[in-house]
């Protein structure tokens, strides 16, 4: 709902132009909602991008709460619990209501494999820090393959409520400061509010530069939108002119505001500097206000269904993402046309007309006391996380196998050794199970790790030793991105065994070059390499090892870089050996081979790949001249692939974790072919 704004200025009007007044409703605001929530989820159904729909709705939401507390600070009204309370009732329930149709619509309808990744993202958004979630995950590279969950989108709700929690504390600081004088309260709140706008802008442009898919979700990296919003609400009233100048400024907004998602591609460049794009176009709707004028957008904003549909964006924001995912996962499809996005928008309207006019409203206009609001909010919360704690219940015990890679019914890779013979039971239950995939993977964060020297933000971790075994006989130092941790999985038994200190040091999408491979002048890859280059100066190993070639994407694509030839001949000048593993293939972008084995069946041949469309007869490092003698080259690709195809379990193990990782237990049952080559090469 529209609130009231600031009180009016009391300097004359000069002839010819509207006079700015006081307006305690402004059904343009409602409109411009619903344009900002017809972007956003046009955007997302239709064309899989991000329009900048959501920068508008934080904007919004400063304009309105800063008008709000500048009001009750002024009048000395400044209450922060029944303000509260009022904000839990209008934004709580819908949320509420829609996270606990997530947990009954993924237990019953997604994969399991997805099971894990939607219960952390449902437990960060019940507690609205979903956006610190996907901020994590974005800085963990092999989470930053997970599938995007039913809540998702939750990540700007989760920052919206931050907001609404420090906003009035921060106003009452500064009226605290500015005492009983209204005109101060006004200068020092602007004065706070340009600051803030000043240091979360700059702090934003500089985030995003050099680390975006994390400045995307940062909180601090959008308090910026919500205090233009603030500053606006503190000086609209002050703004004089023309009808002529506000019908434009209203029509040029919205045609910015509509033509933002379709120029830039805002999930690759957001929050920086390109943000103000849609915030400034809202920021001119709001401006030009009431026109007077039957040509101004406002006569379209005020009309009664954008107003009707401003009423019910916020229920259509939260139940059109799930709906979308649902849909594609149920139809396995990668996007949808015109006529199932019809669909999709369709149910996600109904479902937002029945939580509007059946959850929203009733709880709006019934008479609660604050502490009844209050215990409604924790009432929802528990809901929710009893639901999701029974859910969570059930996948720990699905994922609590007493199946044991490596055992006669689970050989994994060693199914595909010449002369295998399987036992009886080919077809016994999956490791990893189903609901464990997504986190199945080599985590050498929880090894022993220290900052490196010359490079604090990045670590290396050492392997811990095996109790009473005495000091290492070999030192060995893994290098690369994730597709030279997934062998850690199998180089750890036979450490282990032979008493082989490992020590990782580790990039995700930086393989060890003097180039970046997957980012073409990421300095982020360059320095770290370069540091890597000059730790194993000092530290002499006995050997490196990492990957010898790189698979680019789906297909035959694998190449050995050049860059990676030139780190061999530096270590090759140590007297440093090189182990460099082939790269394993990889399947399309966003492929799950898990999900494709629960839908299609196990051992369905559709979820795995035709061997001669992924890998060249001969290895690209192969056609090298002039190879450096340091180097011994391994290639499994004969237990990642048949004569004909490569499938998506081997053994009774799946094979794959997502789209190019394999799983740490399909690479700790390769561990016994792995150690027998390690031990020829290093004479261990």
């Amino acid at each position: 709902m529209s609130q009231p704004l600031p009180g009016p200025s009391d300097e004359p009007v000069p002839a010819g132009f509207v006079e700015p007044r006081t307006r305690r409703f402004r059904p343009e605001l409602q409109g411009l909602r619903a344009l900002a929530v017809v972007l956003v989820v046009a955007y997302h159904v239709w064309f899989g991008r991000v329009s900048g729909g959501v920068d508008v709705f934080f904007l919004i939401s400063g304009f309105l709460i800063t008008g709000q507390l500048h009001r009750a600070a002024a009048r000395d009204a400044l209450r922060f619990r029944p303000l509260w309370a009022r904000q839990a009732a209008r934004l709580l329930p819908a949320a509420f209501t829609v996270l606990l149709g997530a947990v009954v619509a993924g237990w019953l309808l997604l994969p399991e494999a997805r099971w894990q990744q939607t219960l952390h993202e449902l437990f960060a958004s019940a507690v609205f820090l979903e956006n610190w979630q996907l901020a994590a995950d974005s800085v963990d590279y092999a989470a930053q393959h997970n599938t995007q969950s039913l809540v998702q989108h939750f990540w700007s709700l989760s920052i919206q409520v931050q907001f609404y929690l420090v906003w009035p504390l921060l106003v009452a600081l500064v009226a605290l400061i500015a005492g009983s004088v209204r005109e101060k309260l006004r200068t020092y709140l602007l004065l706070t509010l340009g600051g803030l706008f000043a240091a979360s802008l700059t702090f934003s442009v500089a985030l995003t530069i050099t680390d975006q898919p994390l400045a995307y979700f940062h909180s601090l990296t959008r308090v910026w939108e919500f205090a233009l919003g603030g500053l606006l609400a503190l000086t609209i009233d002050a703004i004089v002119l023309s009808a002529r100048t506000r019908v434009v400024l209203g029509w040029l907004g919205v045609v910015a505001l509509v033509a933002c998602g379709a120029v830039l591609q805002v999930d690759a460049v957001f929050p920086g500097i390109a943000a103000l794009w849609p915030t400034g176009a809202a920021a001119l709707v709001l401006v030009a206000g009431a026109t007077g004028s039957g040509l101004g957008v406002d006569r379209l904003l005020s009309s009664r269904p954008l107003r009707y549909l401003g009423d019910i964006s916020y229920a259509l924001y939260l139940w059109h993402w799930p709906v979308l995912v649902l849909y594609l996962v149920l139809l396995d499809r990668a996007a949808v046309g015109l006529r199932g996005g019809a669909v999709i928008i369709g149910i996600s309207v109904v479902l937002a007309v029945l939580t509007h006019h059946l959850v929203e409203e009733p709880i709006r206009r019934a008479r609660m006391s604050d502490r009844t609001r209050y215990r409604g909010a924790l009432a929802g919360l528990l809901a929710v996380l009893l639901a999701a704690g029974a859910w969570q219940y059930e996948t720990a015990t699905r994922a609590d196998s007493v199946a044991v890679v490596g055992d006669e019914t689970h050989p994994g890779a060693l199914a595909m050794r010449q002369g295998f013979v399987p036992t009886e039971d080919t077809l016994a239950p999956l490791l990893p199970p189903m609901v464990s995939a997504s986190d199945d993977w080599s985590h050498v964060e929880r090894w022993n790790c220290a900052p490196l020297p010359r490079l604090p933000q990045h670590s290396a971790c050492t392997l811990p030793p095996v109790d009473g075994a005495g000091p290492p006989v070999k030192r060995i130092v893994i290098v690369g991105d994730s597709h030279s941790q997934q062998f850690t999985a199998a180089l750890v038994p036979w450490a282990h065994a032979r008493n082989v200190e490992l020590t990782a040091i580790l990039h995700g999408a930086c393989p060890f070059s003097t180039a970046s491979e997957v980012y073409p002048g990421d300095p982020v890859c360059l320095d770290f390499n370069q540091a890597v280059a000059a730790e194993l100066v000092d530290l002499r190993p006995d050997a490196v090892v990492t990957i010898a070639s790189r698979n680019v994407t789906a297909g035959p694509t694998e190449v050995t870089p050049q860059g990676f030839v030139d780190r061999w001949r530096e270590l090759d000048a140590l007297g440093i050996p090189v182990v460099a593993f082939r790269d394993n293939p990889r399947y399309e972008p966003g492929f799950r081979p898990a999900d494709c084995l629960q839908q299609a069946g196990r051992g369905a041949e559709v979820c795995g790949q035709e061997r001669a469309a992924l890998y060249a007869p001969v290895p690209p490092w192969q056609t090298i001249p002039d190879l450096p003698q340091n180097v011994s080259f391994l290639d499994y690709t004969d237990y990642y692939c048949g004569p004909q195809t490569c499938p998506a379990e081997i053994g009774n193990v799946l094979v794959y974790q997502d789209d190019n990782h394999l799983t740490a237990t399909f690479m700790t049952s390769l561990s016994p072919v792995v150690g027998e080559d390690m031990d020829r090469i290093l004479g261990t």
